[in-house]
């Protein structure tokens, strides 16, 4: 009997050490398990589709001012500025000092007829960007010479013949049926533009395309060559060469436009046009004084 309970003690005993190596086991295992647990997962691949794309690249213009500011020189109470008319004369123009006309920035005018159909040539206030917009031209006529799309709001006129002269950019805004390819093609190579050392810009032509002389008028408008000071809203003057100007004078379209109130004045034989605030119509009209050479 007691072999039989040695036995049956010894069995026991024998499954009490098992079951304590099993426990021991257990409470070894569930720390390393929960380690284990509280692991961040490895990273998968990541997708091709949530791969940030490269950001688009802004687009810039450069849009240097397409304007002249003429160095200017003192006398007394007035500035006094060398200027030269866009068919290639000189001339003095002398002010008084509030009117600050240089500063106001002096761009080209000119006009004249490709085949017969008129056209204006316009370096524009705002630039190249005014005309180009940021965007592509429709085609190359010339190295310099590019057809951009017509302007939203620009009423009766059609697409625009850009000329790149030096830093000058000239607009000639096709108008009505416009000219054909063969007309664009021949102007593009016949317009041409010389900046003089002093930075301003004269314009010549050949073939087919014939410039307006002073004292020449269209649609009931001086067109010959002149001089914009200023623009856009603000205040502006012209000036017009006009041989007999105190018979033949007539108001620029650039100046009476918008309806803004103008006045105009011979100083000899070129034109004074003014508009803008009444304080400075009167300075302008009064104080400008010009020296043909």
């Amino acid at each position: 009997m007691a072999d039989q309970f040695d036995v049956i003690e010894a069995g026991e005993r024998g499954r009490r050490r098992w079951i304590g190596l099993a426990v021991v086991l257990a409470l070894l295992l569930i720390p390393v398990v929960g380690l284990l647990a509280s692991r961040d997962p490895e990273p998968g691949p990541v997708s091709a589709s949530r791969t940030p794309s490269p950001i688009t690249s802004l687009t810039t213009i450069d849009n240097p001012p397409n304007m002249l500011t003429a160095p200017v020189k003192h006398k007394g109470g007035d500035e006094v500025i060398q200027v030269v008319f866009p068919h290639g004369v000189r001339a003095e123009v002398r002010y008084p000092s509030g009117l600050r006309l240089a500063a106001m920035g002096v761009r080209p005018y000119r006009a004249g007829w490709i085949d017969g159909m008129f056209r204006e040539f316009v370096a524009p206030y705002g630039g190249e960007a005014e005309i180009t917009r940021g965007g592509r031209p429709l085609r190359n006529y010339a190295p310099n010479v590019t057809l951009w799309p017509r302007q939203a709001g620009s009423g009766q006129y059609g697409q625009v013949l850009l000329f790149a002269f030096g830093p000058w950019r000239v607009a000639m805004y096709d108008r009505g049926q416009g000219l054909t390819f063969d007309q664009r093609t021949a102007l593009a190579t016949s317009l041409k533009g010389r900046v003089t050392k002093d930075g301003y810009l004269v314009l010549t032509a050949r073939g087919g395309v014939q410039l307006a002389e002073p004292g020449e008028y269209a649609q009931g408008e001086p067109i010959g060559p002149q001089l914009w000071f200023g623009g856009g809203a603000g205040e502006t003057v012209a000036l017009v060469p006009t041989p007999d100007c105190a018979k033949r004078a007539r108001m620029p379209g650039v100046v009476q436009g918008r309806g803004r109130r103008a006045e105009m004045v011979c100083q000899g034989d070129v034109l004074v046009a003014a508009s803008g605030p009444a304080s400075f119509r009167t300075k302008a009209i009064s104080g400008i004084r010009v020296t043909m050479k």
